[in-house]
């Protein structure tokens, strides 16, 4: 709800005092014509006043009457003015300002930063799947997989190698402690991973703004890329540091 101003108030105040004949505190001040003034010093007319103080709340205009008075019955023209929007005590108001929409309520849309999962996120990790999927089809039917003889269970290879994936924890085992290499470095790296999205809130997208999530990343992939490079091609026989063009790719392929 909009607050009336306090001189507002204050003129009501006065105006329901006189039509009442009552006295009024902070009544308009009077110079030394005997006209008073309001607020802001503008000296107010005492045909106003007086006009204001009738029950109909409508001033006289020179050369105008209300219907049946003097002028009426002088042959005069009578013209009445349009009533004016008076209050229960006869009160005549004025309008102050117009209130813009714009600063009460707020038309314009906000864009928004979220979608639904469905099927803006759905759909491209869908499509992605289907393509990933097509290229492996079309690549092994032109490429056969390096597959070595059949497995016998009563000598085992050497070296014997894990698949690819856990050549990099492998590789860990030959440096550190089992408890080491197996939990603790492991489960520092998915904590580290874990947190990330917290510690790096920025909503950009744009590479030049997310230097701290592309290095964590970075980071992650060459660590675990290195030692999974390193255990299928640079390890020999007894699972020993070796050099791939002096002895061959042991448990991949023989050249």
């Amino acid at each position: 709800m909009t607050e009336i101003p306090e001189h507002l108030l204050r003129r009501s105040a006065e105006a329901r005092a006189r039509a009442t004949g009552a006295p009024a505190s902070g009544e308009a001040d009077a110079p030394a014509g005997g006209q008073p003034v309001d607020d802001d010093g503008v000296t107010i007319p005492r045909s106003l006043l007086e006009a204001s103080q009738q029950p109909g709340g409508a001033p006289a205009v020179a050369g105008m009457a209300p219907a049946g008075g003097p002028a009426a019955a002088g042959g005069g023209v009578a013209t009445t003015l349009p009533p004016l929007m008076a209050g229960p005590a006869g009160n005549t108001h004025r309008l102050l300002t117009v209130v813009k929409s714009g600063s009460i309520q707020d038309v314009k849309a906000s864009p928004g930063d979220k979608v639904h999962v469905w099927p803006h996120l759905l759909a491209a990790e869908f499509t992605a799947a289907l393509f990933i999927t097509a290229f492996t089809l079309v690549f092994s039917l032109f490429i056969n997989a390096p597959l070595l003889e059949l497995a016998n269970h009563n000598e085992t290879p050497n070296p014997s190698k894990a698949p690819w994936y856990f050549l990099g924890l492998q590789e860990l085992l030959t440096m550190f402690d089992p408890m080491i290499a197996g939990v603790t470095i492991p489960g520092v790296v998915l904590v580290l991973l874990g947190f990330a999205p917290y510690i790096d809130k920025n909503p950009s997208q744009r590479p030049e703004d997310r230097k701290f999530a592309i290095s964590v990343q970075t980071i992650h992939l060459m660590f675990w890329a290195v030692l999974v490079i390193i255990g299928s091609f640079f390890r020999g026989q007894g699972f020993n540091f070796t050099y791939p063009w002096d002895t061959g790719l042991h448990g991949i392929f023989h050249l």
